[in-house]
């Protein structure tokens, strides 16, 4: 039967088709144009990504041979510097194309040393296009590299050329230096790099390179004393990792089982450690790059896992007639693994790599792993008993959780269908659809009230779960709170294809939000749930349908006015709103008087610029004197600093650029500026004297780059053309500024500012007048109407979507505070007991 179609429905573009169409992108402005295709979205995963990729070049080098220190950190300015030791860019002539190699490298698309057989035999990177999209999304991106007795320097705006390649010094050492800012253009959900992000990042790296040490600091994080830096550092690789992590599981092995096998040009580094705990955690890597998704890597582990053990049980008699099939996810059970491959020429599935589809690689995995663990079998006799034991057990766990599952299974389906405390929305269309878990029957009880009922439907719980970290599935499908979750999620629990086995394809709702009171009870109770998904529905959680809702912790009150707040940041954002209301801010030298909006964005500029101000004095430098050295015509800020002590005398040098820094240091060879050991560029105190560097003569130096000094002159420029005084940052002897603070009719109180930092604390104190701050415990201190409008309303409402960003730390933190074992979870609260902000006794 023909389909009938009304053309006329369709519209024509009426712009006329012709060759003039047809564009091509020159030089990195496809990178720009579609970024998605090149480091995936560009909300936070794409920020760090960016990181990651100029990583992977210095791992390279590791891998090659040449590397054995990588540095990491991240400015105050949110910008981010990548050091390595290696051999560094090359920066001769390309001899094609005319131009260095480092600019070719870095503003060409698949342009590289990857392709060329000999220079990296095994990398991360193949395709040519990491480090140059990373500058091509950059707001400003700064390279120099340190190679053949000299340091050579090139800087890029948004991928083009802004300074060519030129020499800024003289050197012994060798590597690379990237310094990078992203660019807001492009990144528009964040700029803020997360320090948890990178630093999972470096561990991984460390572990799956043994003898290389990677230090990170974070800059930003600016108390009373200099930040110190994290120091990733594994002499004996992935084992030394393995060791670490599971020793609070009970491992069934006195040591990790290590299996280091070559064929051909394939290298597999797999270490397996056996505990008694119940989940299984597989971790891959190919080149050093993580592949979540796994791969032909990922299944050649298994097949050979499961394939040995049951050879090796029979082979030795240790299994009965009774005893159930052990299946492959049996033979996992407890298991912790690390699988880190070396391949010439590995093929993803997509640029970000997170999985391997070589499809030779299966085989050669699977039999190099399964000679490695029958040989480990056979010389530990004892070890492979109990493992294959832990597998039997887990057989039977498996037959009995089959069994309770199909019976949760039949209860909903005969026995009345839905829980009845169950009070489902009326909308059918799971994509639409939310589920509310919500602590007590009170609160439930409030949120049935409050809900939309076409969409929303609320499930309450009462008392705490069953933890599931301590108990195998078949009790925990006995536990009356847990078949309640199950059968109202519908997907079923646990692997296998049995009637009420997990599918997700039988999800009812697709937000599935945790509410629990924001106590020491509601914590507990949302860890226990987020126990529960995390170990047994974990696809929930990977197919981002689990979320924490967030209640109001706040109510602030002033005169008629209320606020319900969400954080102790949004507080303070409040109180600084109130604080300018009946504020006027008088700049003396100027004569300019600042109030209401123009205060406000006045407040957040000066913000910034005392965090840089904060981290110069850690460092020992006045920032007065650093804009005493300002440019009176172009207003640019020195961008290095030297402090140089000789007969205990010490003297500031202060340099816009690079040129004037290397011919310095030409002029001043003994202070040895540009050959710091290791050719650390974390930064040392400027304020201490060094002891080791450049001892020639009685001279020594230490040397700062300030990354931050554009962040600055803009701050200062915008701060003058409003008629600021930026002059001076702070004044002992007389006032740089007043505050009129207007009582109404009780008059007006002046007070004399003396530097920027008091003009936001006074402004937050004078916003705490009046005003009355009330903090929530319990979801039931909320009608059900409020409940709704802070809580629930999908309008304004805030949402925590539940991920995995960390799928090693996730599973520490649940052993450590969840498992069986007391000792860790003591020595936890003992290292931590001093970083609560809100104690709840």
């Amino acid at each position: 039967m023909p389909i009938e179609s009304d053309i006329s429905t369709v519209s024509k573009v009426e712009v006329s088709y012709d060759a003039s169409r047809i564009e091509k992108l020159e030089g990195l402005e496809a990178v720009r144009k579609r970024p998605g295709m090149y480091i995936g979205p560009t909300d936070e995963r794409g920020l760090h990504h960016c990181v990651f990729e100029v990583l992977d070049n210095s791992i390279d080098e590791h891998l090659a041979g040449y590397c054995t220190r990588i540095e990491v950190i991240i400015h105050v300015d949110g910008s981010v510097s990548i050091l390595d030791n290696g051999r560094g860019i090359p920066v001769d002539l390309h001899p094609k194309f005319k131009i260095p190699a480092v600019e070719l490298v870095l503003t060409n698309l698949h342009a590289g040393g990857k392709f060329s057989q000999g220079v990296y035999k095994y990398s991360g990177g193949l395709h040519g296009v990491g480090a140059k999209c990373v500058n091509a999304l950059s707001e400003w991106f700064k390279v120099e590299v340190f190679r053949d007795g000299k340091v050579y320097r090139m800087e890029f705006r948004r991928g083009k050329t802004s300074k060519p390649l030129e020499v800024v010094g003289k050197t012994q050492k060798t590597g690379t230096l990237i310094t990078f800012k992203p660019d807001p253009e492009i990144f528009t959900q964040t700029l803020e790099f997360k320090t948890e992000i990178i630093a999972k990042r470096l561990r991984e790296l460390a572990f799956l390179n043994p003898g290389l040490e990677i230090l990170l600091l974070d800059e930003r994080q600016l108390g009373d004393a200099k930040p110190t830096p994290y120091r990733f550092f594994f002499k004996e690789g992935i084992a030394e990792f393995v060791s670490e992590f599971t020793q609070d599981l009970k491992p069934l092995c006195p040591r990790p089982i290590v299996i280091q096998k070559q064929k051909d040009d394939l290298i597999i580094d797999c270490v397996l450690q056996y505990t008694e705990g119940y989940t299984e955690q597989i971790f891959c890597y190919t080149n050093g790059i993580p592949n979540p998704d796994g791969g032909s890597h990922l299944s050649g582990l298994k097949t050979a896992l499961t394939r040995s053990i049951n050879q090796y049980g029979k082979a030795n008699n240790l299994f009965k007639e009774k005893d159930p099939p052990i299946s492959g996810e049996d033979v996992r059970e407890g298991l912790v693994c690390i699988l880190s491959l070396k391949h010439p020429a590995p093929s993803f599935e997509s640029q970000t790599k997170v999985k391997l589809v070589s499809p030779e690689v299966e085989g050669i995995v699977s039999s190099l792993v399964y000679e490695g663990l029958m040989s480990y079998l056979e010389l530990n006799p004892q070890v492979a008993k109990r493992i294959v034991e832990k597998a039997l057990t887990a057989a039977r766990a498996r037959e009995a959780a089959k069994k309770a599952r199909e019976a949760v299974r039949k209860t909903a389906l005969s026995g009345g269908g839905l829980p009845g405390k169950l009070a489902d929305c009326s909308i059918r269309n799971p994509e639409q659809a939310e589920l509310f878990i919500v602590e007590g029957d009170s609160a439930g009880g409030s949120a049935k009230q409050g809900r939309n009922r076409q969409f929303q439907a609320i499930l309450p719980i009462r008392g705490k779960l069953i933890n599931v970290e301590k108990a195998r599935l078949d009790k925990v499908l006995n536990n009356e709170e847990i078949q309640t979750i199950i059968t109202a999620v519908g997907t079923g629990i646990g692997e296998g294809d049995g009637e009420g086995s997990f599918l997700l394809d039988r999800l009812r709702y697709h937000k599935i939000i945790l509410m629990t009171d924001a106590d020491v009870d509601g914590s507990h109770i949302r860890t226990l749930l987020l126990t529960f998904f995390y170990r047994q529905m974990p696809e929930l959680i990977n197919k981002g349908h689990v979320y924490i809702a967030q209640p109001p912790l706040y109510l602030v009150g002033k005169k008629k006015e209320e606020y319900y707040v969400q954080s102790d940041e949004e507080l303070n954002k409040i109180l600084i709103e109130h604080g300018v209301k009946n504020v006027e801010l008088f700049t003396i030298t100027t004569e300019k008087v600042f109030r209401g909006n123009e205060l406000l964005g006045l407040l957040s500029k000066l913000e910034k610029l005392c965090q840089f101000c904060k981290y110069l004095e850690l460092h020992g430098i006045d920032f007065d004197l650093l804009l005493s050295k300002k440019d009176t015509e172009s207003g640019k800020l020195p961008e290095h600093i030297v402090r140089v002590w000789e007969n205990n005398q010490e003297k500031l040098y202060f340099f816009f650029d690079e040129r004037q820094l290397g011919q310095f240091a030409d002029e001043n060879p003994d202070l040895l500026l540009f050959e710091t050991s290791g050719g650390e560029i974390i930064p040392p105190n400027l304020a201490d004297v060094p002891e080791n560097e450049g001892a020639v003569g009685g001279r020594r130096a230490t040397y700062l780059e300030l990354f931050e000094s554009p962040m600055v002159m803009k701050i200062l420029k915008e701060l003058s053309q409003v008629g600021f005084e930026v002059s001076r940052y702070r004044s002992k002897d007389t006032p740089l500024y007043k505050m009129i603070v207007k009582k109404g009719e009780k008059g007006e109180k002046q007070l004399d500012i003396f530097s920027i930092g008091q003009i936001l604390d006074l402004i937050k104190e004078n916003g705490k007048e009046g005003v009355e701050i009330k903090r929530f415990k319990g979801l039931g201190e909320m009608n059900p109407k409020q409940l709704y409008e802070t809580t629930m309303d999908p309008q304004k409402r805030k949402l925590l979507k539940v991920e995995i960003a960390d799928a090693i730390e996730a599973e520490k933190i649940f052993v450590t505070l969840m498992g069986e074992e007391v000792e860790p979870r003591k020595r936890f609260i003992e290292e931590n007991a001093l970083h609560v902000k809100n104690l709840d006794i």
